[in-house]
């Protein structure tokens, strides 16, 4: 059997669309719907383009997707990269929680986070992406990891205090604020639930 051609970018003249916004519209689509969930013909209704556009332009349906990931990265998650950067482990831990809390807060965005959202529940055919954003998350996770090294070498966190284990507890609450607001949960409750979570660390 003859393999499938992989889509490549047509080269000419500009596009007739823009294609930064038709991936915030992918996004949205995918944030909203899931990767399996969202269709071509959702894609291409919000994208504002046709099939052979997304096609020539994107790539397939996981090829846009993982373009759509790499844009949330280095858009609306910009804040865990810009908390990593500050001096001390309790400045990291709460730009980390009350940033996740303002992000989920955004009036217009789909509810919950999309690296959870994405990809939580896949069938045989979209493993490949699943796969995609478990590593994501698992980056994240080491990249709090090493920030957190760093501080205990410092001197700025316990010794008693495995920064694997804090790093995995922050992740894990700042999976858990993106379920709450996914369920419902308002800014104010999200709040709260931060604030508790700062409480309860001991650093």
């Amino acid at each position: 059997m003859k393999a499938k051609s992989t889509p490549k970018k047509v080269m000419g003249r500009p596009r007739g669309f823009d294609e930064e916004a038709a991936l915030d519209a992918a996004m949205r689509v995918f944030w909203t719907k899931s990767y399996e969930g969202a269709t071509m013909a959702d894609l291409t209704k919000a994208m504002g383009i046709n099939r052979s556009s997304v096609y020539a332009a994107f790539g397939d349906k996981e090829a846009l997707f993982r373009l759509v990931i790499d844009r949330y990265r280095n858009g609306p998650m910009t804040y865990i990269r810009e908390a990593l950067e500050l001096p001390t482990v309790r400045e990291l831990a709460t730009a980390l929680l009350e940033g996740t809390v303002d992000f989920l807060s955004i009036a217009g965005n789909p509810r919950g986070c999309l690296s959870i959202q994405g990809a939580l529940a896949c069938g045989s055919d979209a493993q490949p992406i699943q796969r995609a954003m478990i590593e994501w998350r698992k980056q994240g996770e080491m990249a709090i990891r090493k920030r957190l090294e760093k501080g205990q070498r410092e001197g700025d966190l316990k010794n008693d205090v495995t920064p694997a284990d804090f790093a995995r507890y922050l992740s894990t609450i700042m999976t858990g604020l993106g379920i709450q607001a996914a369920n419902g949960a308002t800014k104010p409750d999200l709040k709260r639930l931060a604030a508790m979570a700062l409480g309860f660390m001991g650093y």
